[in-house]
């Protein structure tokens, strides 16, 4: 917010007013770029704001003029400017070695400042955003020679010592608000107008450069094509590294409703079981407006391109900032609700926001791409969606998507089931039959000995009997470490896909951080007209080889009278997590306890929905549902801490929600189960990690909890070959 800044005259009166600028620094080492970045920048601004640039440069008094010209800037310039008031200053004469003309710098309503020392210790408190550019030292003497030539040659050592005895004092890089690996390749300045309306000191004033990304124009083609999905992405993303998969895997596989597999499609089960199957959405963070960020512990770190920016604060709060209002429309004729915009997970740290405990994990709390361009297919209509925001390079993606999607596409026979069998049976790791070649598989160990998790589950029962809790989804975490040239996550997804289809499987790739999801849970969706959904499972058992074992299996799940309690009671609790926002009434059960068998268990799903007023924040609306009920048990807030003693560990990004988050203001999360989380170490391994986990009531036996989290285990460690750790 400005601060308005009155100046009186000898009698007291008030004779002018001016609001104190916004003030931008932009620092870094000579030759670091950022003399054009501060000219290019300021340009772009001046299209909506009166702007006032200053370079340090014209200020320092000689060569050996650091300190002092930092000194001169503080005083002369900075001060006078930061009250709203003209500055006036000496310049340096560099050919005649002394002082030069005296000048005036206008204040405005924003002002940049450039030049090494632009962000010093003491000229901090006076900025509103620090900027810090950095490239390799050969390139920025070259860049700095190539610029000054002879006048700098001599001197280069000179001022390179000063700058480094002013910085070993004073870490501007640390304390910068957005940091730039500069490339020469004229897009930081985009980049930087990008990132710098998230910084809070900068909201108020970029507000129209914020405005304007709500009427963009949004690029669609339809091209009667079914793919195979896993081939298309493998064509435009495989060398991304940063890209999502939302993946639809049992798109043309039957979901078993009833007791015949595919059941009627009037039952209202299947009609919910097709729709929740129906779009795959593949993209990257690459283009024009391709952006990524990643949340830890209380700080949003945003990146597009060459420039990263830090902004403090909760998650939920930024997010808030950049989704939930309309920013484009939908194509005609487009039946998706996802419209470009942010995709990725929410870690179930994230609960710190939302009522639960802070724990740090090994793992980023959240991690998103912004998709500026994307394909969506429809696997009802067999068809493809190319989505582009227009831009200068649009047309040339489209182009590209439009071929990939061609190459890439089946028979007209073929069925999208083909697309889950892409992947090589054992395909999992490097090779081999197992999915390991050359190298063990993997030997994962519990975050919980069988006796440890038993002795757990006995002790939520005591916090149930003590009435501080109903019901506990207790977790616990299997992990390995194996050789990182061993692993290979693209392929150990197609195997988990192939062996167990899901309708909300994903593939994440976070450079160095892979999520290979097969979950077949809706965690919540709001849709662009404001319908809100949750599905929430609770009640599992596995699939038998036997007909008749498996039909005995499916009548005592939908028999069972604690598994009913346990769904029921997340039922109740996701009711009352919607009606925080949901318009009165509004909150119905449409499904409860409905039966739902997948590749490897049957499951018990109940469908809770529920209308959003307009004009509601749809990030507080997802913040009140966060973590899904489904992983905490009720209620919600009390139990968290319950499970924040007895787990004794992050869950990462188990137990949290993958998904996207659109330019129309819709959001479809799933929960992240049955997901295998793959983080390269830095040293030359990678760890595994796998979370599983059941609700325990009263009534629970302890030997049956432990045999439930086997068999949620049981679809990825076979596919990887491995085994549940010894009880």
């Amino acid at each position: 917010m400005h601060t308005w800044r009155g100046r009186r005259t000898e009698n007291g009166t008030l004779y002018s007013m001016s609001p104190a600028p916004v003030i931008i620094a932009i620092d870094g080492r000579s030759g670091a770029g950022k003399t054009t970045l501060a000219v290019e920048l300021a340009a772009r601004l001046r299209a909506r704001h009166k702007v006032s640039l200053f370079h340090l440069e014209d200020i320092y008094p000689g060569w050996n003029g650091l300190a002092a010209g930092i000194e001169r800037y503080i005083s002369t310039v900075l001060g006078p400017l930061s009250r709203g008031e003209a500055a006036a200053w000496t310049s340096w004469d560099w050919e005649r070695h002394y002082d030069g003309d005296p000048r005036v710098t206008l204040p405005a309503e924003i002002v940049i400042v450039e030049g090494v020392g632009a962000a010093a210790a003491a000229a901090r408190p006076f900025l509103s955003a620090v900027i810090w550019a950095d490239s390799p030292e050969d390139v920025r003497r070259t860049r700095a020679l190539q610029r000054d030539g002879e006048t700098y040659e001599p001197y280069w050592d000179q001022w390179a010592a000063q700058e480094s005895e002013w910085l070993a004092a004073d870490d501007v890089a640390a304390e910068a608000d957005l940091h730039i690996r500069n490339v020469a390749d004229g897009g930081a300045p985009e980049d930087v107008l990008q990132l710098l309306p998230y910084l809070p000191g900068l909201a108020q004033v970029l507000a129209p450069e914020l405005s304007s990304r709500r009427g963009l124009s949004l690029r669609a083609e339809r091209l009667d094509a079914r793919t195979q999905a896993a081939e298309l992405f493998s064509a435009l993303y495989g060398q991304s590294a940063n890209a999502v998969w939302l993946d639809s895997s049992n798109a043309g596989v039957s979901i078993s409703t009833g007791p015949a597999a595919g059941g009627d499609p009037a039952d209202p089960t299947v009609r919910t079981a097709a729709e929740r199957s129906r779009f795959s959405i593949l993209a990257d963070d690459g283009g024009t407006f391709g952006q990524s960020v990643t949340h830890r512990a209380g700080a949003s770190h945003i990146s597009a391109g060459s420039v990263t920016a830090s902004v403090d604060g909760p998650f939920f709060r930024w997010l808030d900032t950049v989704w939930g209002r309309r920013a484009v429309r939908a194509p005609e004729g487009y039946p998706g609700e996802f419209t470009l915009g942010w995709l990725g997970y929410l870690g179930y740290e994230l609960k710190r926001e939302t009522g639960g405990a802070d724990v740090s994990a090994a793992t980023p709390d959240a991690a998103l791409i912004f998709a500026g361009r994307a394909v969506v297919l429809d696997h009802v209509e067999g068809t493809a969606w190319l989505l582009a925001l227009d831009a200068p390079d649009a047309t040339e993606w489209l182009d590209t998507a439009r071929a990939a999607v061609r190459a890439a596409a089946v028979t007209p026979t073929a069925s999208d089931s083909q697309d889950a069998a892409a992947a090589p049976a054992g395909a999992a790791l490097a090779g081999g039959s197992t999915g390991v070649g050359g190298s063990p598989v993997p030997a994962f160990t519990s975050r919980d000995s069988g006796v440890a998790y038993r002795a757990k589950i006995a002790e939520a029962q005591r916090e149930i009997g003590e009435g501080n809790t109903y019901e506990v989804c207790l977790t616990t975490t299997l992990a390995a470490h194996v050789p990182a040239d061993t692993v290979d996550p693209w392929n150990t997804y197609l195997a988990l896909r192939r062996r167990n289809p899901a309708p909300f499987a994903s593939y994440l790739a976070f450079d160095g951080l892979a999520v290979a999801s097969t979950s077949p849970e809706r965690f919540l969706r709001i849709a662009s007209d404001g319908g809100m959904r949750a599905e929430p499972i609770k009640g599992t058992r596995r699939r038998a080889a036997d007909a008749a074992e498996d039909a005995a299996l499916r009548t005592e799940l939908a028999t069972s009278l604690k598994d009913r309690a346990e769904n029921i009671m997340i039922v109740d609790l996701l009711r009352n997590d919607l009606s925080h926002f949901a318009v009165p009434g509004s909150v119905t059960v449409s499904r409860l306890c409905a039966i739902e068998s997948y590749a490897t268990v049957h499951q018990m799903v109940s469908t809770i929905d529920a209308s959003l007023p307009p004009g509601s924040p749809r990030a507080e609306a997802v913040a009140a549902c966060f973590p899904a009920g489904s992983m905490t048990g009720a209620p919600k807030i009390s139990t968290m801490a319950i499970l924040d003693r007895l787990e004794a560990g992050p869950r990462g990004v188990y137990s949290g929600a993958i998904g996207y988050f659109s330019l129309n203001g819709a959001t479809d999360l799933a929960v992240a189960i049955r997901t295998l989380v793959i983080s390269a170490d830095g040293d030359g391994t990678a760890e595994l990690t796998l979370g599983v986990g059941g609700a325990i009531t009263s009534d629970s036996v302890p030997d049956e909890e432990y045999d439930e989290i086997r068999t949620k285990a049981y679809g990825v460690l076979s596919t990887l070959g491995a085994e549940f750790p010894d009880p």
